[in-house]
């Protein structure tokens, strides 16, 4: 018995092992490339794992001479702001929904759900319009269209942290005569405090990558965030591969710094509500 368990641990252990790779190898191999000449990339050495002749040139030409650091600084701003103004939204309609009883709780649920179904395509038509006859086109007003993803999102996931939080102790504080602004400030959001900072993670990671609705609503390179300025490293003929490997190492390392460096409370603030106490 003691052997076939043996086994099937050696087995799943060798699975779990194959998919790491496979899901890793990918970057590990941007990575690689980032180091290589055109002429290896395209050449006999495109496969090598360890570059023949090792350059920084690819770093030196994005850093310096292809503005990514300007689109690293809009992707920032962007995200960030969009983090912020999302998690406000997001945690005073989720905590409507969860401590409020009206008719059609579940439907509005649904229905905000519902909205981070549809295809961005959709939705990107009538925003381009609207942007149009506003005249924002081209500003750091694109954080708005943003909440369409990561809104909903939010609000679920917020919505299950105020669900577990007593509703007793909200009213323990009423009636010692705190206002509903100080209990929610000093009761409800700090004992919800890993899923508001899990929401938060997430929301900015999401908000790091968009792509669509940056390259249609703001087409001047002054206000490219990140993604939408490694589409451009490309010349007349082709795409400019050694380039795009380094500027996607570089604006990978702050994603990649707040999943390790957070990864437990993530974790945390993705379980702690789903638990049923």
């Amino acid at each position: 018995m003691k052997n076939n368990k043996r086994k099937f641990l050696f087995a799943f252990g060798i699975v779990v092992i194959g998919y790491l790779f496979i899901m890793v190898f990918p970057f590990i191999w941007i990575f690689i490339t980032s180091f290589k000449t055109s002429g290896e990339i395209f050449g006999t050495g495109a496969f090598n794992v360890i570059p023949e002749n090792p350059t920084l040139k690819n770093y030196v030409t994005i850093l310096f001479e292809k503005g990514i650091l300007r689109a690293i600084l809009n992707s920032l701003i962007v995200a960030t702001s969009t983090t912020i103004y999302v998690i406000i939204v997001a945690s005073l309609c989720a905590y409507a929904i969860s401590r409020f009883h009206f008719r059609g709780k579940s439907i509005l649920l649904g229905l905000v759900l519902a909205v981070s179904m549809f295809p961005q395509m959709i939705i990107t038509g009538p925003i381009y319009n609207l942007f149009y006859d506003l005249d924002w086109l081209n500003s750091y007003f694109v954080i708005l269209p943003y909440s369409t993803i990561t809104l909903p999102m939010a609000v679920w996931i917020l919505v299950t942290h105020f669900n577990q939080i007593p509703l007793a102790l909200e009213e323990s504080a009423k009636i010692d005569g705190a206002s509903r602004v100080q209990t929610l400030t000093k009761i409800v959001f700090p004992l919800a405090a890993p899923g508001v900072f899990t929401t938060a993670i997430i929301t900015f990671i999401a908000a790091w990558n968009e792509f669509l609705l940056t390259i249609t609503l703001n087409t001047e390179s002054n206000f490219h965030t990140v993604p939408v300025a490694i589409s451009f490293l490309r010349d007349q003929f082709s795409i400019l591969w050694g380039e795009v490997a380094a500027a996607t190492t570089i604006v990978t390392i702050p994603t990649l710094i707040i999943v390790l460096f957070f990864q437990r409370q993530i974790v945390s603030g993705l379980t702690s509500g789903g638990v049923k106490e």
